[in-house]
């Protein structure tokens, strides 16, 4: 019997298998090659052996970064959703994911991670709420510093590791040039956005009739800043006039993720389970209209009156007329 491929990542929510861009990559590629793999949704990530997500424990061994997963379902376990594809297109293939590191992950980082609004209200309790005390309140944090150093690094700049750097680096910037870089940032993933939605056309996937690790990868990307929330976001208002890239996401999750958790439930479900709770409620209306009607009938200040016996016809001499 084959061995179990276990895979560690975060959770789903907002309609997504995960809401973690290097989990929804391994996740995807993993439905399109067709590997068996067990999913283990991992809430506090420090459980892992590394520390990271998403991990691929097989028989002893520990595989991280999206990269090297997919690069092992495809030699070693012969899940390979690029075996159809020319040389030309395995090129497109790694120049289109170094445009996504390039130009769209720093948005990303900084649009959940950075954005004041977006880590307050969105970003920062989901992940609080995953992980348990007192590392609720360390977790987010962490993440956060993590996304910053790694926005700072992409962008030329040192990598920071504490809150205490990062507040530090951030005094010795002038304030029009981190709006300066932020303007930056957005305008390069809008324009890996277009260039995306270009390149897929009309078509489901980006090339063929068949899922590759391109999709898999533009998946990962695409799909939270598609169906998260957002607070304020003008990356996502971008991503809103590009109908061939959503559809594309709902296209993916439809085909492939339709029985996740995440998912909704059917129509026909819903409906029944309405129609249950109320009819729960009716009948507990019904019986408490009942309980307080016996009550009235047996308190003495509301007996029924007697009524006063009327005359028998039998008896009423005068009934009958002369």
């Amino acid at each position: 019997m084959a061995a179990t491929m276990e895979l560690r990542c975060w959770g789903g929510d907002w309609g997504l298998p995960s809401v973690h861009t290097e989990s929804l990559i391994v996740l995807a590629y993993a439905k399109f090659s067709g590997a068996t793999i067990t999913v283990t949704p991992i809430d506090w990530t420090w459980k892992t052996l590394t520390g990271t997500v998403p991990e691929l424990v097989y028989q002893g061994s520990t595989i991280t970064e999206p990269a090297q997963i997919l690069n092992f379902l495809r030699k070693q376990q012969r899940f390979n959703a690029d075996y159809e594809l020319s040389a030309r297109q395995g090129a497109d293939t790694m120049a289109y994911i170094a445009l996504l590191e390039e130009k769209l992950r720093p948005a990303l980082l900084h649009t959940f991670w950075v954005d004041a609004e977006n880590y307050a209200n969105l970003t920062r309790p989901w992940f609080a709420s995953r992980s348990p005390f007192p590392l609720n309140f360390l977790v987010p944090g962490r993440h956060a510093n993590t996304a910053l150093s790694r926005i700072l690094l992409t962008k030329g700049e040192s990598p920071l590791h504490t809150i205490t750097e990062v507040e530090g680096k951030v005094g010795q910037i002038p304030l029009h040039t981190i709006t300066e870089m932020e303007g930056k940032i957005y305008s390069e993933a809008k324009e890996c956005l277009n260039l995306l939605s270009h390149r897929l056309g009309m078509a489901y996937y980006f090339f063929g009739n068949t899922p590759c690790s391109l999709d898999a990868f533009v998946f990962g990307f695409v799909a939270p800043l598609h169906k998260a929330s957002l607070p304020s976001s003008p990356l996502q208002s971008h991503l809103r006039q590009l109908d061939n890239l959503q559809r594309f996401c709902d296209h993916i999750l439809n085909a492939h993720f339709s029985s996740h958790p995440g998912s909704p439930q059917p129509v026909q479900e819903t409906v029944d389970a309405n129609l249950q709770k109320l009819t729960q409620l009716v009948n507990k209306e019904s019986n408490l209209i009942e309980k307080m009607d016996d009550n009235l009938r047996s308190s003495p200040q509301h007996k029924p009156l007697r009524a006063d016996p009327r005359p028998s016809l039998g008896n009423d001499k005068s009934s009958t007329p002369a």
